[in-house]
């Protein structure tokens, strides 16, 4: 993996909104057809997820039903990158990697509209997948 792909997935608190919007493309649960959505990316303790706030995600059973999928990068670089989706339920971990990217929520350039997001809120119904690529960044 090159040094531009490395940067472009080293998102922090102080990234902005569009460093952090990428598109993937999933494969349909129920179609099996090719599925692309912009979507965020997370990063917590090192890894990579996706998730968001409380609610119902066609990616994520998208993902559960077809775990290989393509994350897409459009910010800094342009580039398709192969990845296998790991759903995470362990309740401590999820309620780890959530504190973390709901703390990060708070940088300069993440407006958080409304109550702010609690940790129990995205525990009780928040979707969380770890990305692996298949080169690691």
């Amino acid at each position: 993996m090159d040094d531009a792909v490395r940067n472009a997935l080293a998102i922090n608190r102080d990234s902005t909104v569009a460093e952090r919007r990428i598109d993937i493309t999933t494969t349909g649960a129920r179609t099996g057809r090719s599925r692309r959505q912009e979507i965020w990316l997370y990063r917590a303790s090192g890894k990579l997820y996706l998730t968001g706030r409380p609610g119902r995600r066609d990616w994520y059973a998208n993902l559960v039903a077809h775990p290989r999928f393509t994350v897409h990068l459009k910010h800094q670089v342009v580039a398709d990158l192969p990845a296998t989706a790991v759903p995470i339920v362990d309740t401590e971990t999820r309620r780890d990697v959530f504190t973390e990217i709901i703390a990060g929520l708070d940088g300069p350039h993440i407006p958080v509209r409304g109550n702010p997001p609690t940790v129990e809120d995205w525990l009780a119904g928040s979707p969380l997948m770890e990305i692996q690529l298949d080169d690691k960044p």
